[in-house]
């Protein structure tokens, strides 16, 4: 009986049949219309009937293509997490650049005029637009950061120019965060440490000496007293001759194994990744089972200082029946035999050489063979946002020569915890690629991030230097802060 009372949820089409069919039409039509389509005007979105169909068709059936991808940040707050982005669709936009550089025109001879590219009078620079000149191969490449972040820059003023950009290039060195000096230093070491007759001084003596004159006296070293300019010494003995006298500046550079604290250090200086030499190992669906080497190196084995402990681990390696561990170099086919080899390895040593780093890192993280790092003193690119822990195995060198400390550890690694690595360092191989045009967070990218990072310090001892420059009587200026010693 109670139900009978009730007053019904809908309302009842007491009307006749056709007053009802127009009332639905009127109220269902306008939600079909702006179905999809909320926040736009009518005007110009009056859509066909199939369209408008097909539209509400899609909309009750969605897509599963990405359902179970996670979200991807831009945020190079969170590389950590999610390794490298996908590639924008966007251009070079200035205003979204994370760092201003102002750039030193330097003759030829620096930079370009080190490859053989001679200027035709016109530019001391290449017209990258055209042609660009080659960097020499072998192993010049590995430190050939110098190239790359040069064109970055030259590029970064292309109004056509695709993909994010880090860094752009100022022309008034007011407006620059930092100053870089575009020598090759690496290159030069490699090509012209030797004297050839009838010199005296070797053409890479003689290109330091000149500019160590040339930036003391430029109005921009003047006011910094250098703290703000960038330069690149990726080789160990690139800037033998100039780097004490231009300690105050930011280098850029493989390692701190042959410079003294004062001159070079982890607070004021960027690490920057070696190019790798072995070829990446694309679509890598390898598993833990399609490795059958579990460790692998190849390389100097007999090296002094701290890469004395190679030969040591050769005795202690050389009989395990899935360790490979034998001299090899770049000759011949040494880089394709490498690239076999660390492609079907499980774990890769990276061991300490002259000096505590070396590329053997960088090819592995290239091959996904997770790297064993043995090197007290190493330091690594972006380790201030990167935890290498995730992807590399860290072993002590008094450890690594203690009998079968090492291959014991390698062998108690499980299944799930390398393949955790593997995935990982798939994720983050990106960061290592060194690319003209530059990508979304490769390596030249990564190291304008974290040459960026460093501004604000660079910023605190400018800033701090300047409290009492007025007063100062030791006829320095607010401009000439800082004493540089030569």
């Amino acid at each position: 009986m109670a139900s009978k009372s009730m007053q019904p949820y809908w309302p009842v089409c007491r009307k006749p049949f056709l007053f009802c069919l127009s009332l639905a039409t009127i109220l269902v039509l306008p939600y079909l219309l702006f179905w999809g389509y909320a926040g736009k005007p009518l005007v110009n979105h009056v859509l066909p009937r199939e369209k408008m169909f097909s539209m509400i068709e899609s909309r009750s059936t969605p897509s599963r293509d990405h359902e179970d991808e996670p979200p991807v940040s831009t945020d190079s707050t969170f590389l950590d997490q999610n390794g490298p982005a996908d590639e924008e669709l966007e251009r070079c936009d200035p205003s979204k650049a994370v760092l201003k550089v102002f750039m030193y025109d330097l003759p030829p001879e620096f930079n370009f005029g080190l490859m053989g590219w001679n200027d035709d009078g016109k530019s001391v620079w290449p017209d990258i637009r055209t042609k660009i000149p080659d960097y020499p191969g072998g192993l010049n490449l590995q430190h050939s950061i110098e190239y790359w972040l040069t064109l970055d820059l030259l590029s970064s003023k292309f109004p056509d120019r695709s993909g994010p950009c880090s860094a752009v290039r100022v022309e008034d060195s007011r407006e620059a965060d930092v100053v870089f000096v575009p020598f090759f230093s690496s290159l030069s070491y490699n090509r012209h440490s030797k004297i050839i007759p009838p010199q005296t001084v070797s053409t890479n003596k003689m290109l330091q000496k000149k500019l160590v004159q040339f930036l003391t006296a430029q109005k921009e070293w003047k006011r910094s007293g250098g703290l703000d300019h960038i330069i690149m010494a990726h080789h160990p003995n690139s800037m033998l001759d100039a780097r004490t006298k231009l300690w105050p500046c930011m280098f850029i550079l493989a390692d701190f194994g042959r410079y003294f604290p004062h001159v070079a250090n982890v607070e004021k200086d960027v690490v920057a990744p070696y190019k790798h030499l072995i070829t990446t190992f694309v679509n890598d669906s390898s598993g833990f089972d399609d490795r059958p080497t579990l460790l692998y190196f190849q390389g100097a084995i007999y090296r002094k200082d701290g890469g004395s402990i190679r030969q040591e681990l050769f005795y202690l390696l050389r009989d395990e029946k899935d360790v490979h561990f034998s001299f090899g170099s770049i000759g011949g086919n040494g880089i394709s035999e490498a690239t076999r080899g660390m492609h079907a390895s499980k774990f890769c040593l990276n061991i300490a050489g002259d000096t505590p780093s070396s590329n053997r890192l960088f090819d592995a993280i290239a091959s996904h063979c997770v790297p064993v790092i043995i090197s007290d003193d190493i330091e690594l690119p972006y380790e201030d946002i990167l935890d290498y822990s995730k992807f590399c195995v860290f072993v002590r060198t008094s450890d690594a020569v203690k009998k079968g400390f090492l291959i014991k550890l390698i062998r108690g690694i499980s299944r799930e915890d390398w393949t955790q690595m593997w995935q990982r360092l798939k994720e983050v191989e990106g960061y290592y690629e060194f690319h003209y045009p530059s990508k979304k967070d490769d390596a030249v990218q990564m190291i304008w991030q974290a040459v960026a990072r460093k501004v604000p310090a660079i910023q605190l001892k400018l800033h701090r230097s300047r409290r009492f420059s007025r007063f100062d009587v030791s006829n320095r200026t607010r401009s000439t802060p800082f004493k540089v010693f030569t």
